[in-house]
């Protein structure tokens, strides 16, 4: 059958490379393609294969297939309930990673109800995968805080060059750790809660009670070390815990406000009030004292290379629980 390449060339396509001597060589049986590529103007037909048609470009030789859309046609994915529209070209940009391997045919894709190629992954950060394939760099926002959830899924899609250069930002993020200062102020208020008592069934009585509030106001040069602080630090609300740092007000600022525990109050009260405690993890202690957290963070932040800054604050206010200043070089 006569080969048509103004039209075919619009078809499905697989590109592998051939070296001149293979050229001069001559055509012979088709080896397994390294991957695909876009697409461009053809010249004759080399050999056909069993399916579809095998062309040869200068050093390119191209595999056309029906099964596959045309390299530069959208293509949309479904990757965890998230849609990405892009192309077939972009997908299998690095042919040795997974999917490489998954659009140009090595390995079976599923489908959503709509059509579209599903991925059971996170799809929030698929879009820095997404653009890595587009432009073989990693382009992170300066408050990026998923570092470990994206080095997960980069291992997962095996797209070596993204591993190799997350392996390099975090190095480099490191580095920049190495120095850190970390400041605290505390403040602390006693206020009166209202709250009502069942002494029996339908008789109830307003009761009150005086109630320690506590404020912390936390900065730290240090992303890592905030972090390393919500592994700790946990607020119990709704008889649940839950980490601090879902409070971050950016990657280095940190605001904690909880109640001590109340004499009287019942459980259901503190929810009702929307009053959350403190506790920290593993020790499994609730921190109804500022000495009692001071203490833990000093725990934390000196195991992590921090000491005392002796120059500030003032004593006085250091041993009123105050401010607190560390500082770490390395």
């Amino acid at each position: 059958m006569k080969f048509d390449a103004r039209n075919a060339e619009l078809q499905r396509a697989y590109w592998r490379t051939t070296s001149p001597r293979e050229q001069r060589a001559g055509p012979g049986p088709p080896r397994p393609w390294a991957g695909l590529r876009p697409s461009a103007p053809l010249a004759k037909l080399r050999w056909p294969p069993a399916e579809g048609r095998l062309l040869s470009e200068g050093r390119r030789t191209i595999f056309l297939h029906p099964s596959l859309p045309a390299m530069s046609d959208p293509i949309t994915l479904n990757v965890g309930g998230k849609l990405y529209t892009t192309s077939l070209a972009t997908l299998t940009s690095f042919p040795d990673s997974m999917l490489g391997a998954m659009f140009s045919g090595k390995m079976p894709t599923k489908r959503d109800s709509q059509g579209n190629c599903f991925i059971d992954r996170d799809g929030k950060v698929f879009r820095y995968i997404l653009n890595f394939l587009r432009t073989s760099h990693l382009d992170l926002p300066e408050d990026f805080q998923e570092m470990g959830l994206l080095r997960r899924e980069a291992d997962f899609y095996q797209v070596q060059p993204l591993i190799e250069a997350l392996q390099e930002k975090e190095v480099e993020l490191s580095k920049a750790e190495k120095n850190a200062m970390l400041n605290i102020t505390l403040n602390q208020r006693v206020q009166t809660v209202h709250f009502t008592v069942r002494e029996a069934p339908q008789i109830y009585s307003l009761s009150s009670s005086s109630m320690e509030v506590f404020n912390a106001n936390i900065f730290s040069t240090s992303c890592l070390f905030l972090k390393l602080l919500g592994s700790k630090l946990f607020y119990c609300s709704n008889g649940n815990l839950s980490s601090i740092t879902s409070h971050l007000q950016d990657p280095n600022h940190l605001t904690l406000d909880w109640v001590a525990n109340v004499e009287g109050l019942p459980e259901e009260e503190y929810t009702k009030q929307n009053l959350k405690r403190l506790w920290v993890v593993p020790a499994n202690k609730q921190i109804n004292s500022f000495q009692v957290f001071v203490e833990e963070v000093l725990k934390i932040a000196l195991s992590d290379g921090f000491c005392i800054d002796s120059s500030h604050p003032h004593a006085v206010d250091f041993m009123n629980n105050k401010i607190i200043r560390l500082i770490r070089y390395r």
